[in-house]
């Protein structure tokens, strides 16, 4: 056996270890009590029932519909008693104004599919239209999923959980001024935001099969969020997270890119994942995590080309949960249906310390499942195209990278602002450049059993015509990504000069 292959087969014990180290006292109180992994965890859950509504239209992969199927499956099996259930307030302007242009959030609150063609300006201005259309009931879906994000957020800063859930949330791809990718708020941003209130450093890992290019280019230059994101790279979309971007300024090192080619599985996406976090803990020492758990890097899914288990998916939840940190899990893409309910359910348990099984209990989208009608699904028999010397090379590049990185960076405190207040309500227990190909064809069982809502019917308020909060607290513009390790093109990234975003806040020289 050659040199590079014992060591693909032999993980570094040493590089993984987790133990609780001190650093964990340190973040104000909110972090866990030390000892085994098997302690139970305080996990306050958000959902809309009237998520599952939302529809993108006829032949669009996105379907919020799954948000309703993993509930119910969440209900069947026992484990909505075990937490908290919250359903979200809906985010304000003022809220996403936090992070998104003024102009393009009043845009996501007028515009209508009646309206759309009055503004062929604006739509093509804000890149909506043909991935990201508009639909009934548009922004109250905008505000009902980055309202879950920041009140996860908010209920992590105060200590009233130790993990928080929004499925619904992780639409990693939404830009300042522009949608992308299905995405057209981006509430990971905004819940980093809200975290930064409490924390000095965040910490965001993103396992999407999609680089999370909207987060890391909005922090792109600053030291106060590390972004990690393992995906697929090469001719797919969004074309970004070369393994050479790696922040800018006082960024620099900051944001990790772990590109991966088609057909990664278990063993090898956690010869990677396993000790560059467990490096990333150690040296960056993040107040709180923000772990977006697309399910689009599962086997099989309908725009993905990975080959992940539903298991071995769900060990980078069961991963970042033992190091004890505040925790916010979050959903982004995935698009058989049937597996990412399958997935988020186990990842729910996984989060609350339960195992479930494997056998699925009788629940009214019962027959998705068929014919096994079991949680987990075997992965496939595809290439695996990452042979061990790449994941070799990049395992000891990214590791590399950490090792010049100033251990807990400080940070400077000014005078700080009040927390938002959201008061949230117990909720009952009930291949290419593209993003896709509107002409494939869907899964048959999604289709079948499809509920297409009648239209979205909400009391809309009309803004006001200036909203003296909705002037851009956070400042970020567009990164033009560097292939290199040295230079950059923009040095706009996060401008806080004007961001109150309560002390500490990001500054960037």
């Amino acid at each position: 056996m050659r040199a590079e292959e014992k060591e693909y087969k032999r993980v570094n014990l040493d590089s993984i270890k987790h133990s609780k180290p001190h650093y964990l006292m340190e973040t104000g109180g909110n972090s866990l009590p030390s000892g085994p992994d098997g302690v139970k965890r305080k996990v306050l859950y958000f959902y809309d029932p009237e998520v599952g509504n939302y529809y993108y239209g006829q032949g669009h992969p996105m379907k919020p519909h799954r948000i309703r199927m993993t509930h119910a499956l969440l209900a069947h099996y026992g484990l909505l008693q075990h937490m908290q259930v919250h359903k979200p307030v809906p985010a304000r302007d003022r809220d996403l104004c936090r992070f998104h242009a003024d102009d393009y959030v009043n845009f996501l609150h007028n515009v209508t599919p009646e309206t759309q063609q009055d503004q062929l300006r604006q739509l093509k201005r804000f890149n909506v239209g043909e991935d990201c259309p508009v639909f009934d009931g548009l922004f109250s879906f905008c505000q009902t999923y980055a309202g879950g994000s920041i009140g996860g957020a908010v209920k992590l800063n105060h200590g009233f959980c130790d993990i928080a859930i929004n499925w619904a949330g992780g639409l990693h791809h939404a830009k300042k001024c522009e949608a992308s990718g299905f995405c057209y708020v981006n509430d990971i941003v905004l819940a980093i935001l809200e975290l930064l209130k409490q924390h000095q450093r965040v910490l965001y890992v993103d396992i999407d099969i999609h680089h999370g290019d909207g987060v890391e280019e909005a922090f792109y230059t600053t030291d106060r969020v590390m972004t990690v994101s393992f995906h697929k790279f090469g001719d797919y979309f969004p074309g970004t997270g070369d393994i050479r971007d790696i922040g800018y300024s006082k960024g620099k090192y900051y944001s990790l890119n772990v590109p991966l080619d088609d057909g990664i599985d278990d063993e090898g996406y956690h010869y990677l994942f396993k000790p560059i976090i467990s490096k990333v803990m150690e040296v960056f020492r993040p107040g709180a995590v923000v772990l977006q758990c697309g399910a689009d890097s599962l086997s099989g899914d309908r725009l993905g080309c990975f080959n992940l288990s539903i298991k071995g998916h769900a060990e980078c939840v069961k991963f970042m949960r033992s190091f004890n940190v505040p925790l916010l899990l979050l959903g982004g893409g995935g698009y058989t249906i049937r597996n990412v309910a399958r997935c988020w359910c186990y990842e729910t348990g996984v989060a609350l310390g339960v195992e479930v099984d494997d056998k699925m209990p009788q629940h009214e989208y019962y027959e998705y499942f068929g014919p096994d009608y079991t949680l987990h699904v075997s992965p496939s028999n595809m290439e695996n195209k990452n042979s061990r010397q790449l994941l070799l090379e990049i395992r000891n590049k990214l590791l590399d990278n950490l090792s010049k990185l100033e251990h807990a960076p400080s940070v400077q405190f000014q005078e700080r602002q009040p927390d938002t207040e959201l008061t949230e309500a117990d909720e009952d227990q009930d291949d290419g450049d593209e993003r896709w190909n509107s002409d494939s064809d869907m899964d048959i069982d999604e289709d079948r059993k499809l509920i297409i809502p009648s239209r979205v019917k909400r009391e809309v308020i009309e803004p006001e015509t200036k909203d003296p909060v909705c002037s851009m607290e956070v400042q970020i513009g567009t990164i033009e990504q560097t292939r290199g390790f040295d230079t950059a093109t923009n040095e706009t990234g996060v401008d806080v000069s004007p961001m109150p975003i309560d002390v500490p806040t990001v500054k960037v020289e």
